[in-house]
């Protein structure tokens, strides 16, 4: 150990007496000291101006640890960026200096052994790269002043993952090195071999046999995870691993040159180091033996408690996911066997981490809906199999990988799914479907992940039955005023099947309302319900159960006699709010505390602490009758409600394409100080709670109005007594706030770019010119 050390020394001294070292050194403290103080001195610009014009402001509401350090502009992102210019320049000389001066023969011929020379000079470089990030690590201090509760624990994995790709770096440049006499040669050989690491895991993953193998040798993304605040063991071993694997290399290449050995043996000396890099990694990368340490504040890298819980449950039974890939279908871009690795990685190892029995299976298949004829339309004359073999073409596809619809169509009947990606899961002999969706995103999310998880484990879902027959809302169409769009619309994120709901309808005139029903929902009637179809629904709540009604202005009388037994009615009317921007019946309704508190998971009361001091968020009702409670037994919350002096209820018919209206007591036209929206009531009925929820408005639930569908969520989620949809909601940030003023900021780009670079170049000119004097 006391060679290598005083070779490591020897090896330091050579780096500092040389000019490339310093330079290397100025260049990357300007580029740190640029991404830094640019970032920080526009935030501190933009909190400067806010606190000083927008009284309200509290604070950006965003992560700033992130901003400034992991941003797109940001420090880490922009040298890590960078940093294959840096390194091959550093390690360019460390072994072809040595044979072009001719000190390795004294090397050679001195009591040092290949093995002390190799780790005494990567030793040397690994104390460069420590001066390295010490210079990270001075605007990390920086950071951790000048942002209000920083999140530290992001920052110390990001430090952590430069040093572990910038050391990896070095090892490669060192092999590279000593390969040839040119110190040019080897830079450039250091710029192609981190290249071609960069880009091996985009090669051959179509392939099964090679997939693994590329895929854990690129060193592309390896650290974005660090960067994030997760550390993983296989990330960090294959840093060690891949560093391991060139400082052997190296060594074997001086070894070598000293002896006069057949190239197949030196040849299987490299090829044994790789395969045991190869089966460590391997090891190392299984699911069930990968720790993970999340390091940020918020666990932002963590799926959810309530994921977590659903999981646990699952603990002794495998859990089996299927992909079904339709070379002919929607979404077979995304996930073709060459994407395989980004599917299993990308969107299932958050929950590989806590539950690592989890079985993947791949089906590959071609075949096009019954009926569906727009691609013989598009390639006429051509049977099915002479389509899928010219798609299989354009796409660089083996089509022997897929089965042909006869196959498929014996395992699967997938036309429910309209024959799109789809994954399907099952546990404990039960099975459900996972979907894929239209948008940038793809892939299902958190939340409908763990909607279908739960649904396995639980072994039910909820039950919600829509009525029918008197011209309700229907989930069946796809009109404006209509609620397909969140209900049942399965390329729909927000629609309610992809929550863990199974939906139906009901005519109470001509059946009993079923008994698995946990939720009834009647849907703005357009007339009168008969005697047998309100009976059965008064019995439905005599019995407890769960019901939402939507009404609208004008169908009061035919919604009133249904609520009567609840204490609840719609008072006659419609709400008008007259502002400059709106038509009168756009009514503008606050949330209330209740409304904010109903469900505890979706963490309102976070966004409730917030607009103390000023107004709460409010969502748009468009028309709108005002709901009262006339009191029956049930507890009462308040939902939505308006407020100002501008809105009053309207009697009679609404002209809205007109003139704004005018309140007129004559024509039967009242105020209040406020009107409620909607009203939620709950009452102990047997050992369970009722709870039932009415609205004076149908149409934020409809088609056309997708902004409030995150109100009929919620709504759907109380009513369900909190157990579906999974609310899966992230905790906010806390480093929202800077410390830093503006003038600050301006003395640090000052002090960063210019000051501190200036002081580090006179030091290195001082120190290169005695030791030339010298």
């Amino acid at each position: 150990m006391k060679m290598i050390v005083k070779v490591a020394k020897n090896e330091l001294r050579n780096l500092f007496y040389s000019p490339v070292a310093w330079f290397l050194a100025v260049i990357f403290m300007i580029v740190c000291g640029v991404f830094y103080s640019g970032v920080l001195y526009k935030l501190a610009l933009m909190q400067d101006v806010a606190v000083r014009n927008v009284p309200k402001w509290k604070d950006f509401g965003m992560s700033l640890t992130k901003m400034i350090f992991l941003g797109s502009d940001g420090i880490f992102i922009n040298i890590l960026n960078n940093l294959y210019l840096f390194i091959p320049l550093l390690t360019m000389g460390l072994i072809s200096r040595e044979i072009n001066n001719g000190t390795v023969k004294l090397l050679y011929s001195s009591p040092v052994t290949v093995r002390q020379i190799v780790f005494g000079k990567y030793l040397a470089v690994m104390t460069y790269n420590l001066m390295l990030l010490s210079v990270v690590g001075m605007f990390m201090i920086t950071g951790i002043f000048g942002i209000r509760s920083v999140d530290a624990g992001l920052l110390f994995s990001s430090m952590l993952g430069f040093y572990l790709i910038v050391c990896t770096y070095s090892a490669i440049g060192m092999f590279m090195s000593s390969l040839s006499h040119y110190q040019i040669v080897s830079a450039i050989a250091t710029f192609l071999l981190l290249f071609v690491l960069g880009r091996v895991g985009n090669l051959w993953q179509k392939y099964d046999l090679v997939r693994d193998l590329t895929y854990f040798l690129s060193i592309n993304g390896r650290v974005i995870k660090m960067l994030r605040g997760l550390i993983t063991t296989n990330d960090v071993m294959y840093f060690i691993l891949i560093s391991w694997m060139f400082i052997s290399f190296t060594m074997l290449r001086l070894k070598s040159s000293r002896e006069s050995t057949p190239w197949l043996k030196k040849g299987a000396r490299y090829i044994a180091v790789f395969a045991v890099v190869l089966v460590v990694g391997f090891a190392c990368s299984r699911p069930g033996y990968i720790g993970y340490w999340d390091t940020t504040a918020i666990q932002s890298n963590t799926i959810g408690k309530p994921t977590q819980e659903i999981l646990k449950s699952m603990e002794g039974e495998p859990l089996e996911v299927t992909l079904y890939s339709n070379l002919l279908g929607d979404g077979i871009d995304r996930a073709r066997p060459e994407h395989r690795n980004d599917y299993t990685w990308g969107l299932w190892e958050k929950y590989i981490r806590f539950k690592p029995d989890i079985k993947f299976n791949y089906v590959l298949y071609y075949d096009v809906m019954d009926n569906d004829s727009t691609y013989y339309k598009n390639v006429p004359g051509k049977t099915l199999p002479e389509i899928a073999s010219e798609m299989a073409r354009v796409q660089e596809t083996n089509l022997a990988w897929y089965l042909e619809p006869k196959e498929i169509r014996k395992k699967i009947d997938l036309h429910a799914e309209s024959m799109r990606v789809v994954m399907l899961l099952k546990y404990k002999g039960r099975s459900m479907y996972l979907r894929t969706f239209n948008d940038n995103n793809f892939w299902p999310s958190e939340d409908q992940v763990a909607a279908v998880l739960k649904r396995l484990a639980d072994g039910n879902g909820p039950k919600v039955y829509h009525t029918t027959g008197n011209l309700q809302r229907d989930i069946h169409k796809t009109g404006e005023r209509e609620y397909q769009q969140f209900t049942i619309t399965k390329l729909s994120r927000n629609s309610l099947i992809n929550h863990g709901y199974d939906m139906d309808t009901v005519n109470p005139a001509l059946r009993d309302i079923p008994a698995d029903a946990t939720t009834l929902v009647i849907g703005d009637p357009k007339s009168a319900l008969n005697e047998v179809a309100a009976g059965r629904i008064s019995d439905y709540i005599s019995r407890g159960g769960n019901l939402l009604v939507n009404g609208e202005p004008g169908k009061q009388q035919v919604v009133n006699p249904l609520i009567a037994s609840i204490g609840a009615e719609l008072m006659p009317g419609t709400i008008v709010e007259v502002t400059k921007n709106e038509m009168p019946q756009m009514v503008n309704a606050y949330w209330t505390y209740d409304y904010m508190h109903l469900v505890k998971a979706y963490k309102l009361d976070r966004l409730w602490k917030m607009t103390q001091g000023g107004d709460t968020a409010r969502s748009l009702f468009p028309g709108v009758s005002p709901v009262r409670a006339t009191g029956s037994g049930f507890a009462t919350k308040h939902l939505h409600v308006t407020a100002g002096r501008n809105a009053w209820v309207k009697a009679g018919i609404l002209v809205t394409d007109s003139a704004a209206p005018v309140f007129s007591a004559q024509e039967g036209d009242y105020k209040q100080d406020s009107f409620d929206v909607a009203l939620a009531f709950s009452r102990k009925n047997g050992n369970k709670e009722q709870r039932i929820i009415v609205a004076g408005d149908a149409d934020y639930m409809s088609t056309v109005r997708r902004g409030t569908h995150n109100i009929s969520k919620l709504y759907y989620s109380w009513l369900d007594n909190e157990r579906y949809p999974v609310a899966i909601i992230p905790d906010a940030p806390k480093d929202v706030l800077l410390n830093t003023s503006l003038k600050s900021a301006e003395f640090q780009r000052i002090l960063f770019v210019w000051i501190l670079p200036a002081i580090v170049l006179a030091l290195g000119t001082i120190i290169l010119i005695r030791r030339k004097r010298q």
